[in-house]
C-alpha cells in the first residue's frame, strides 16, 4: 500500500515544537470540564499528545497501539490492534487522545474499546482534526484542512544521515501537482 492521498489537502500547516506545546494547551483547557480520570494515547505519535495531556492534568496514561502501519509504512487500509487498552480504564471518565483525526477511524475504534473495557465515560479528543474526520473527535485543539506537518515527522534518520520524511517529500509533491 502507498502513503495516503494528501492531494485533497489544502495548504500546508507546520506545527513547531513551540505550537505543539500551545495546541497541547488547548487541549487541555478543553478537557478539565471533563474532569477525567485516566488518558489513552495512541501510539505512537499519539503519545506526543497524550503525554502532554496528563502530565499537565496529573492523570494516568494508558498507550494503545492501533495503526495503519508497520515500520512507519501505510500497509493496512483499516487501522490494526498492536497493543489493547488496559483494562485499568474500568470505571473512569478516560480521555482518547490522538495527535490527528483524519478519517476519524482510529480514535472511534479506541474509544469504542474504552467502552468495552467498562469506561464510565469516554471523551475523544485530538490535537488537530480535519474536517472531513468521521466521527469528528469530541475534543479538537485545531481543525484544518491543511497537510500538518508535526515536529517529529520532518526529518527521518536513514543510512547514517537526516533527510526529509519520505512521506512529506511525496504530500508535498501531490500538492504540487495539485496547484499546477
Amino acid at each position: 500500500m502507498q502513503s495516503y492521498d494528501y492531494a485533497h489537502r489544502s495548504g500546508v500547516e507546520a506545527i513547531t515544537w513551540e505550537r505543539f506545546a500551545e495546541l497541547a494547551r488547548t487541549l487541555v483547557e478543553k478537557l478539565a470540564p471533563f474532569n477525567i480520570d485516566a488518558v489513552v494515547g495512541t501510539a505512537r505519535a499519539g503519545l506526543f499528545p497524550a503525554t502532554a495531556v496528563c502530565l499537565m492534568l496529573r492523570r494516568e496514561l494508558y498507550p494503545a497501539r492501533v495503526t495503519r502501519r508497520v515500520n512507519d509504512e501505510v500497509r493496512f487500509q483499516h487501522p490494526q490492534w498492536i497493543v489493547d487498552v488496559a483494562p485499568d480504564v474500568k470505571d473512569k471518565i478516560v480521555a482518547v487522545v490522538d495527535e490527528i483525526a483524519d478519517t476519524g477511524e482510529t480514535l472511534a475504534l479506541v474509544a469504542e474499546r474504552v467502552r468495552q473495557r467498562g469506561a464510565r465515560q469516554v471523551i475523544t479528543a485530538s490535537l488537530i482534526a480535519h474536517s472531513w474526520a468521521d466521527p469528528m473527535p469530541d475534543v479538537v485543539a485545531l481543525t484544518t484542512d491543511a497537510l500538518v506537518m508535526f515536529p517529529w515527522d520532518e526529518q527521518i534518520y536513514f543510512d547514517g544521515q537526516w533527510q526529509p520524511h519520505p512521506e512529506l517529500v511525496e504530500a508535498l509533491n501531490q500538492l504540487k501537482s495539485k496547484a499546477s
